[in-house]
């Protein structure tokens, strides 16, 4: 998940503590405490001196750091909660809820939108299920659906793989956020819209809608009850949340209640009530402080004052890890993905809808949790929301749980293993079956540098500056002068698999791409083709123009003058599938929700159409080519610009078909 904004902790140093235009945070009742489970391994470091995480220190702290924040990344308001201890230390409201009535936030009553934040309490539905005996993570999820999930090389899908995202599925993005009211159900959403399995199960994390989706409907299946009503019996009653649904659309007496949405403060126009589908992986609507009573019955061990969601044992199992993407890294527990650092054992879960963005935060051994959501993407050039939200968070551990981790020694095998590691990778969440050509434009650079260092220029400081990796271990690796770390996988042949990170939640690895399918060599061969091919049709429009002009004919056997006529229309009809690509991704890029409503479908099958045409004229374009090597009338010279040209044509077919340019699948 645009980056990065300077560090905000160190700018907020030098601001003058100030307080923002808030309402002060109703006290919730203490729940009781529960027994902490078992902390994973941290790295050695030794904790640092900080102040008393208190009421009026984070007043003073993020009071100063957040307003300037949200100016400087044009964000229209935010809200911060802190939990500690059973109960809410800090609520704020940043900015505004709306911007035209300047309508201040408020933690208490303005609803944000938490989007993939959601997915814990659809989880937290499963767990309760388990509970009860009625569900079971490691069964065949086909035991509990009216409709089947076709197995992977035989093996099925489980509970416990959809909750760490390692059910195999490919990315499913057409229809996540529908136009309409009418498109919303969750039934039919996921009957529709069965995506690939592209991985065995519970090999490869690739981050899914689809499976948090699916998980919601096994809930509903076999509780009886309608899941948007399954949650509001049984997780956000309990809890007293009462600014809080999964209903869509809001229902009356909570549509007043929820903070606008924008793309920049400054733009200021209110986007529309943004739909989710499936609505268990993103449809929640939820105000801070209701989510503050969810943060502390998670970490009370499923209590919140006399009420209870989930048993102790439950939640330890919940917050406890299943998988783990690389060695040295944070992994996934039931639907929580770790987040450790700064030595502390934190999970958590961040969500995002075009216009909402949000994290939820879990420190296990300190009873702290921080929830925070802004109304805003931001400006991306001055880090968004995305990265204020990170930015924040990182301030809030580095100020009040300090740390300090030993220099890494310097490795001799660092150069050498910089070398093996070098080169292109693709993400796991991934579509396979539709437009693979956009995944190929976000294939990652892994580049040796002299020192042993690695560069990965999607990975930057809060500055927009590529960080450097410096070796720790075998194949693991930190931020030079930083905490993230990032970590490589070998396969059973030793050659490498994927790679990890801290750096972005870990929902997904950076899988190794074959040289000839990097987007390095694609770039080169690819584009070198396509400048032959323009050159080619330049050069014959231009002769047509001469040859008008001056009334002179072009002799060719017949023979040769229809395959010609037929290899430069196959050219041309090349050139426009691949402009009309170009087009279409520019589109997307300009406006996401052409590709999340499903409007791309009808230019996908135009290009898909353009596409076959396309490699019947390369083969033209080759036949042509052959034909004038058999003619010897014709000069070498032609005849080499005739057979570089289907050199090229040859390379833009298999371009096409690699990537899915003609694979008639609107399933993506």
């Amino acid at each position: 998940m645009n980056r990065h904004l300077k560090r905000l902790a160190s700018l907020a140093a030098v601001l003058v503590a100030h307080l923002a235009a808030a309402q002060a945070a109703p006290v919730l009742p203490p729940a009781p405490a529960a027994a902490a489970s078992a902390p994973a391994p941290a790295p050695a470091g030794t904790p640092a001196a900080a102040p008393a995480l208190t009421a009026e220190d984070l007043s003073s702290f993020l009071d100063g750091l957040v307003p300037f924040a949200l100016r400087r990344s044009d964000i229209a308001g935010g809200v911060i909660v802190v939990v500690k201890d059973g109960g809410v230390l800090f609520a704020r409201g940043y900015g505004y809820a709306d911007l035209e009535r300047r309508t201040p936030v408020s933690p208490e009553s303005t609803l944000f939108r938490p989007g993939s934040t959601s997915k814990l309490f659809t989880w937290t539905a499963v767990m309760q299920q388990v509970e009860q005996g009625r569900l079971d993570l490691d069964r065949d999820v086909n035991g509990y659906l009216d409709f089947g999930i076709p197995p992977y090389q035989g093996k099925p899908v489980t509970l416990r793989q959809l909750m760490t995202h390692t059910a195999g599925f490919e990315e499913a993005a057409r229809g996540l956020l529908p136009a309409r009211i009418e498109e919303v159900g969750l039934e039919r959403y996921l009957k529709e819209h069965v995506p690939a399995r592209i991985f065995p199960p519970g090999d490869v994390v690739a981050y899914s809608n689809y499976g948090c989706g699916l998980a919601g409907y096994i809930v509903q299946r076999v509780s009886g009850e309608r899941f948007e009503d399954y949650v509001q019996r049984h997780i956000l009653q309990p809890l007293g949340m009462r600014h809080s649904t999964f209903a869509q659309p809001l229902p009356p007496e909570l549509a007043p209640l929820l903070a606008k949405g924008y793309k920049t403060a400054s733009d200021g126009k209110p986007q529309p009530f943004e739909l989710v589908n499936p609505a268990p992986a993103g449809a929640m609507s939820a105000s801070a402080l209701d989510m503050a009573r969810f943060m502390i019955a998670q970490l009370q061990g499923g209590r919140y004052g006399d009420a209870r969601i989930l048993q102790p044992a439950t939640a330890e199992l919940m917050h406890s890890r299943q998988y783990t993407p690389a060695p040295g890294l944070p992994g996934f527990d039931l639907g929580f993905y770790q987040e450790d650092r700064n030595g502390l054992r934190i999970i958590g879960h961040g969500g995002d809808t075009i216009v909402f963005h949000s994290d939820l935060h879990l420190l296990l051994d300190k009873d702290v949790g921080v929830f925070m959501s802004f109304n805003s993407a931001g400006r991306p050039d001055a880090g968004g929301a995305e990265m204020v939200r990170t930015a924040i968070f990182h301030a809030f551990l580095d100020r009040y749980f300090p740390y300090q981790e030993p220099a890494p020694p310097a490795l001799p095998t660092a150069k050498a293993d910089a070398a093996r590691v070098a080169g292109w990778y693709e993400v796991s969440r991934r579509n396979e079956s539709a437009m693979r050509v956009i995944y190929l434009l976000n294939q990652v650079n892994v580049a040796p540098q002299p020192d042993g260092t690695l560069v990965v220029p999607m990975l930057t400081d809060y500055a927009g500056q590529p960080l450097h990796w410096r070796e720790t271990g075998p194949l693991q690796y930190r931020e030079t002068d930083g905490r993230n770390r990032l970590s490589f996988v070998t396969g059973t042949d030793g050659g490498i698999r994927h790679w990890a990170t801290d750096y972005i939640p870990g929902v997904e690895v950076f899988q190794r791409v074959p040289a000839y399918r990097s987007l390095g060599s694609v770039l080169w061969l690819g584009g070198a083709s396509v400048l032959v091919v323009l050159a080619a049709l330049l050069v014959w429009l231009g002769g047509r123009l001469l040859r008008r002009r001056y009334r002179a004919t072009l002799e060719l056997p017949p023979r040769l003058r229809r395959t010609r006529l037929l290899s430069r229309l196959g050219a041309l009809a090349l050139f426009a599938d691949l402009l009309g690509w170009v087009v279409l991704i520019a589109v997307i890029s300009a406006d996401e929700n052409v590709l999340l409503q499903g409007a791309a479908v009808p230019w996908l099958y135009v290009l898909y159409v353009l596409g076959v045409v396309a490699l019947l004229g390369a083969l033209a374009v080759v036949v042509h080519a052959v034909r004038g090597w058999q003619v010897g009338s014709r000069s070498v010279r032609v005849r080499l610009g005739e057979t570089l040209l289907a050199l090229a044509v040859l390379y833009l077919a298999w371009f096409i078909v690699a990537f899915g340019l003609v694979s008639f699948s609107a399933r993506f």
